[in-house]
């Protein structure tokens, strides 16, 4: 029978804490959707052309490329986890600043300037979080945890979303209005202070101490974390294999960055942890989060109703991602991820083709057709790509590159939201409707990219993905052990084999 342990509580906590971090990086897309239809923002801007709002979105994303590529993991190895945190929460608060403050002839350069600075914080953030929050993970559990990043950011997400809906009401005075949008854009600066303030108190993953030789401090940590859920016996086994894994990369020499691309087995898992971020977000995901009420007033509703359904929106998929976090460990990486697809090729293939059959808004039913197929999207993408590439990234590298891994594969899905933040506004102004159509493939083509080339990780050890991945190169079955069961914490049952 299942009773909650030490091990559990400390858990949720931990990486409920860590969702912070993931919460400032979704309240930084959700309220810049309400920030560009601003009235007191487009007066500041200049009236922005389609080209020029989607410059500021799409710099955002260079910011966090920069970060991936060449600060977040040199900063995660060599500080540990939870200081790469502090160094990009630090790091969004001064973007931050730069773009509450904006005024004047220079309006858009400060701008442009305070979106770099942000999205080379939230690069540090979007991997150190799921970095550890895997790491402290029990492996028959990681992938519930893990999901608890994507909570943060969906939850981060919705609040974005309703601020925005709420600063429409304070435009009284021309004054409110200067003021209002800017105010919406601080509000992030008070969960930066509280993670900020938290992170320094946490333990530090085992697995990163283990790399950098502290294996009292690292034995202390496990146990910590596995007290109740293991016994001791247990514990000094999985620190033992992690201190085997980690003298074995470092004997074989598989600790630079450059084995990532000179070793087959890591660049296998590189490539496609690459490509899962890329797909994630080239399935439209960045339209979504940043034009959705965009989207909503090219579908005739009023502003004010545009930023209140996409809260809407937002909010359902907080429920949505709760629901991928019992089912991602059960069903696997690889089933939530195809699923996810076919709910947002659907929804994006509706609303093409109703936009082509009722074009101009002729047909009030269509419209609200459309809206409900974009929820069915958002919700396809919560069950998906949001949670599931970043669980996938997070667990299948070694300890001694799985910052680097993680950061340079994320850097692939920067890549592709600065294609899709400047292809979605200029599409939607000159094409229309059939820019769904675009999407709607990338994410049917998806699904046997994912069943074909991905092997399922659920279950599996960090320490074990060696192995899965070297038979996966030698052509063997994916099934590594037929007989093999996922690590489980003693206080879960196993299901009967009867």
């Amino acid at each position: 029978m299942a009773f909650i342990t030490k091990a559990d509580i400390r858990l949720h906590l931990l990486c409920i804490f860590f969702a912070i971090g993931s919460f400032v990086w979704g309240y930084n897309v959700g309220i810049l959707s309400s920030v560009l239809v601003h009235p007191g923002f487009v007066e500041a801007m200049g009236h922005l052309t389609p080209s020029k709002k989607g410059v500021i979105t799409a710099i955002y994303y260079l910011g966090t490329w920069l970060s991936y590529v060449f600060i977040s993991h040199p900063v995660s190895d060599l500080f540990g986890r939870r200081y790469a945190a502090l160094v990009g929460i630090i790091t969004v608060a001064v973007g931050n600043a730069f773009e509450c403050g904006v005024t004047g002839s220079g309006a858009y350069a400060m701008m442009i300037v305070g979106r770099i600075i942000s999205g080379i914080g939230v690069g540090m953030l979007s991997t150190s979080v799921p970095l550890y929050q895997s790491e402290v993970a029990p492996a028959g559990k990681r992938g519930k945890y893990v999901v608890l990043n994507h909570v943060g950011f969906v939850a981060g997400l919705a609040v974005g979303f309703w601020v925005g809906y709420g600063v429409t009401f304070w435009n009284a005075t021309e004054h409110d209005v200067y003021v209002s949008w800017r105010v919406s854009l601080a509000v992030i600066q008070v969960p930066c202070f509280i993670f900020g303030v938290g992170l320094p108190f946490l333990p530090e993953t085992p697995r990163w101490l283990i790399e950098h030789g502290h294996y009292e401090v690292a034995s202390k940590s496990l146990h910590w974390l596995r007290e109740g859920s293991f016994s001791e016996a247990e514990v000094d086994g999985e620190l033992t294999r992690i201190r085997e894994d980690v003298d074995a990369h470092r004997g074989s020499g598989t600790t630079s960055w450059t084995s990532l691309f000179t070793n087959r087995s890591l660049f296998e898992r590189l490539w496609r942890a690459s490509l899962l971020q890329f797909m994630a977000q080239m399935c439209g995901a960045t339209a979504m989060k940043y034009y959705l009420p965009t989207l909503f007033a090219k579908l005739g509703l009023p502003t004010r109703v545009t930023l209140m359904a996409g809260g809407i929106e937002s909010t359902l998929k907080i429920g949505m991602t709760v629901i991928e976090m019992m089912l991602i460990d059960r069903l696997g990486r690889r089933v939530t991820l195809t699923a996810g697809c076919v709910a947002m090729g659907l929804g994006m293939l509706i609303n093409g083709v109703l936009g082509q059959v009722y074009p101009d808004n002729t047909n009030s039913a269509a419209d609200v057709v459309c809206i409900v197929f974009i929820f069915i999207y958002a919700l396809g993408y919560s069950m998906g790509f949001g949670p599931a590439a970043w669980v996938y990234g997070s667990e299948i590298f070694p300890t001694s590159v799985r910052a680097r891994g993680l950061n340079l594969s994320a850097s692939a899905g920067a890549i592709g939201s600065i294609v899709v933040a400047q292809v979605w506004p200029v599409g939607i102004d000159t094409i229309g409707s059939n820019i769904y159509f675009f999407f709607m493939a990338v994410n049917f083509v998806c699904i046997p990219i994912i069943v074909l080339l991905y092997p399922e990780t659920k279950g599996r050890p960090l320490e074990d993905m060696d192995l899965l991945f070297n038979k996966n190169i030698s052509g063997v079955s994916e099934d590594i052990d037929e007989h093999s069961e996922p690590v489980l914490p003693k206080n879960i049952s196993r299901p009967s084999q009867s």
